[in-house]
C-alpha cells in the first residue's frame, strides 16, 4: 500500500482521519454522495415499477394475465436492513434493559452492564418505540420517527441527563452503509473535568510496519484530535484512542480495529455526581473486532483507499446515475 511504502521511505504518512462532520446527526461527504447514488436508483426503481405496470396491463389485454409475470417478473421491491446498535453509558451498577414496545424485551438474553454496547439482529421499522429501564426503574422512550432508504445502523446511547438528577437523556445517529470505517465521538460524561480523545498510530503495529528499518528512519507516531459530537472517516489500521486531561495525565486508553465496511462509536462515559456515588471518566469503543482481521483482509489484497478518492470516486458514480435517470 502506498501508507506501507511512505513509512518505509522515512516520510510522514497523511492524517489518521478526514474532517469531521460538524455534529453527530450531520452527514459526511461521501455519505451525500451516497445518498444522490440512492436517489438515482431510485428513480430507476420507479421506472422499472411503471414499466412492470404496462407489462401487466399488456399481459390481462391479451389474456395472460399476471401469472406469467409473477412467474418470472424481474422487478422487486427493495428490503433494507436497519440494525439497531445500544450503548448503556448510564453511570449505575445496575444494568439496563431495552424493549420494543411494552412487551418485547430486546435484552432477553441478558440485560447490559453500564460501558456496554451491544448490536440486535432485531429489523427497526419507523414509528418503533424503544424503552430503556435500569434496573427496576423506567428510563425512557425513544421513538424511531423515520429511517433511510438504505441499509444502515442506528446507534442509541443512553446517559446521565445531569450531575443533579438521574434522568436519562438520549444520543442518536445513523451510520450509512458505507465502504470505508466511521466513527461518531460522543461525550456523555457530566462533570467539570476536560478532556479531549486523540486517536494515534498504535506503537506496535508502526514498528511492525517499519522493522526493517534503522531507527533513525522510522516516523514518528501521528497523533491527531477527535471532536466530539463529530463523525470521522478512518483508515482501515489498528490505532490507539487516548483520553488526554488538561493537566497533560492519560484519563483512559483504547484499541481501535477499524475495519472497512463498519462503523464504531467513541464515548467518554462518568459522572461527577452531586448526589449518589460517581464514576470516573473512561473510553469506551465499539465494537471491538480482533487484529488478525486486518491481517487477513490485507491478505486478500484489500488495500485501504483513502477517504477523499473515495469521496471522490462516490461522487463521480452519483453523477453519472443521475445523469442515467
Amino acid at each position: 500500500p502506498a501508507q506501507d511504502q511512505a513509512t518505509k521511505q522515512g516520510q510522514r504518512p497523511g492524517p489518521l482521519v478526514a474532517t469531521p462532520s460538524p455534529g453527530v446527526l450531520a452527514m459526511s461527504a461521501l455519505s451525500s454522495a451516497l445518498v444522490l447514488a440512492l436517489v438515482a436508483a431510485a428513480s430507476a426503481a420507479s421506472w422499472g415499477n411503471s414499466r412492470a405496470t404496462q407489462l401487466r396491463q399488456r399481459s390481462k389485454e391479451q389474456g395472460g394475465g399476471d401469472a406469467a409475470l409473477h412467474a418470472d417478473g424481474f422487478v422487486r421491491m427493495l428490503d433494507f436492513k436497519h440494525q439497531l446498535r445500544v450503548c448503556n453509558a448510564y453511570p449505575l451498577s445496575a444494568p439496563m434493559d431495552v424493549f420494543r414496545g411494552k412487551e418485547e424485551r430486546l435484552t432477553a438474553d441478558a440485560p447490559m452492564p453500564y460501558k456496554t454496547c451491544r448490536d440486535f439482529s432485531s429489523n427497526l421499522k419507523a414509528g418503533d418505540k424503544l424503552e430503556v429501564r435500569i434496573g427496576d426503574q423506567s428510563g425512557g422512550t425513544f421513538s424511531v420517527s423515520d429511517l433511510p432508504n438504505n441499509d444502515a445502523v442506528l446507534l442509541l446511547v443512553v446517559h446521565r441527563h445531569d450531575t443533579l438528577s438521574t434522568a436519562v437523556a438520549f444520543e442518536s445517529h445513523v451510520f450509512a452503509d458505507l465502504a470505508g470505517a466511521q466513527v461518531a465521538v460522543i461525550d456523555t460524561y457530566k462533570g467539570k473535568a476536560m478532556s479531549v480523545p486523540k486517536i494515534m498510530d498504535n506503537n506496535a503495529a508502526l514498528l511492525a510496519m517499519s522493522k526493517d528499518d534503522k531507527e533513525a528512519d522510522r516516523p514518528a507516531p501521528r497523533s491527531e484530535e477527535l471532536r466530539y459530537d463529530s463523525v470521522v472517516a478512518v483508515s482501515p489500521g489498528l490505532y490507539d484512542v487516548v483520553l488526554a486531561g488538561q493537566d497533560g495525565l492519560e484519563k483512559s486508553r483504547n484499541q481501535l480495529v477499524a475495519l472497512k465496511h463498519r462503523s464504531y462509536v467513541v464515548l467518554r462515559t462518568g459522572v461527577e455526581a452531586q448526589q449518589g456515588p460517581s464514576f470516573p471518566q473512561e473510553l469506551v469503543i465499539f465494537p471491538q473486532p480482533d487484529a488478525s482481521e486486518l491481517r487477513s483482509a490485507a491478505a486478500q489484497g484489500r488495500s485501504p483507499l483513502p477517504a477523499a478518492i473515495a469521496a471522490s470516486v462516490s461522487a463521480l458514480l452519483a453523477s453519472l446515475l443521475l445523469a442515467v435517470a
